[in-house]
């Protein structure tokens, strides 16, 4: 079994006004995740740094996955991929994504026990026609991939209703949506923005997020997991 989540950090800031990135950090360790998508990891404006630091991942148990794209910065518009520590990354890239406002998704292959993973981090536009492009546009690059591999697609898709850009993923012959719980807004959730879609050859053995009080208020976002294990037949 592998443990997969997405979280949507607000680049650290709680919603009690406060940014905390070790409250993030300590919501990391208690996922207990071999992988993680976050949203909003980098700073907006100038050097766009990590706002967490790289020791306080160690510290939870996790690293970065490389992207190489700015010195100090773990993600691309924001978007970063993490895994367990001691799982080896095959390799990672950004994906180009039609946009309206500065959007982007980033792609990590990764070993897990010896099982190989696929995985993408979004973080969609505000707009529904623009969702829709960065989602044909994400799937695609996955359908240029020369190899079959278990894929997981993750993150913030600002989708309110279960229509619009999700059905480019219910119309695919290769993704299904997970019924995860709702995770926004975190002090009363009543929406599913962030969403986990998984290829056919997983099986989704439970969802969930955080229950303890004080993580829940890192972000304006919950984090939310998915237990998946490997189809055969």
């Amino acid at each position: 079994m592998i443990r997969v989540a997405t979280y949507n950090i607000r680049k650290a800031l709680g919603t009690d006004r406060k940014r905390n990135p070790d409250r993030i950090c300590r919501a990391l360790a208690a996922l207990d995740a071999d992988v993680v998508t976050l949203q909003e990891a980098d700073k907006r404006f100038g050097s766009r740094q990590s706002v967490l630091p790289h020791a306080a991942l160690a510290e939870a148990g996790y690293v970065a996955v490389p992207l190489h794209i700015r010195p100090g910065g773990i993600g691309w518009h924001g978007n970063a991929i993490l895994v367990r520590s001691g799982h080896r990354v095959r390799q990672a890239r950004a994906l180009d994504l039609p946009t309206l406002e500065p959007r982007g998704a980033v792609l990590a292959e990764v070993d897990i026990e010896g099982m190989p993973l696929r995985v993408v981090g979004m973080h969609l536009d505000l707009s529904g026609l623009w969702r829709r492009r960065q989602v044909r546009a994400v799937i695609a690059h996955l359908d240029r991939c020369s190899d079959a591999m278990p894929t997981v697609l993750m993150g913030d898709l600002n989708q309110w209703s279960q229509r619009g850009c999700l059905n480019e993923f219910a119309d695919h012959r290769h993704f299904r949506l997970l019924d995860t719980p709702r995770s926004f807004h975190s002090r009363k959730p009543v929406t599913r923005l962030d969403r986990i879609i998984v290829s056919h050859d997983l099986e989704c053995t439970e969802v969930g997020t955080l229950d303890h009080a004080a993580l829940r208020a890192g972000s304006d976002h919950l984090p939310i997991w998915a237990d998946l294990t490997l189809r055969y037949g």
